[in-house]
């Protein structure tokens, strides 16, 4: 079982939740996640412990996004394409992905996305704007070039496999 099916059965992403996650809606709101956690935790300075509300909140929204909207009108997007790239990565022990696919940039963008979360928090704690500036960025960078690349996986693999071809509507 790979890493990203074990995250998806946490969010339970059965395959009508994935259809659900692939609203666009459900893709650009996932992008508040973080800033609103960051700014959560930067303002402990002025409101103690009530930082904790709009933080949990952000993190319970991070968990109940993807099943939160319905199913998108059409996946013909980018949005969704992305969502639907990425069910075709996690599926990879299952259905070998194409050879061009197969490289360690996938690995390498999340690790420029990680070492930008954990860059973020980290400046959250110490109160540098810059680095957390820099470290959203970071993820949010990585995090979207990881997912235009779910887009071209998504698009070359439907014309492999008719089950990838029906998801497209």
């Amino acid at each position: 079982m790979t890493l990203e099916r074990k995250i998806a059965n946490v969010f339970h992403l059965t395959d009508e939740n994935w259809m659900r996650h692939a609203n666009p809606v459900s893709v650009w709101t996932r992008y508040s996640v973080l800033p609103v956690i960051i700014i959560s935790f930067w303002s402990r300075a002025w409101i103690g412990w009530w930082c904790l509300i709009p933080g949990g909140l952000s993190l319970l929204w991070m968990f109940f996004n993807p099943v939160v909207f319905g199913k998108p009108k059409s996946t013909r997007n980018w949005a969704s394409k992305a969502v639907l790239g990425e069910r075709v990565y996690l599926n990879r022990d299952q259905v070998k992905i194409l050879g061009r696919h197969n490289v360690p940039l996938h690995k390498i963008l999340k690790g420029i996305s990680s070492a930008g979360l954990i860059l973020a928090l980290w400046s959250t704690v110490c109160y540098s704007i810059w680095g957390a500036i820099l470290g959203v960025t970071m993820a949010y960078l990585g995090k979207s070039w990881f997912l235009d690349r779910m887009v071209w996986l998504y698009e070359d693999m439907k014309n492999e496999d008719e089950t990838y071809k029906s998801w497209e509507y």
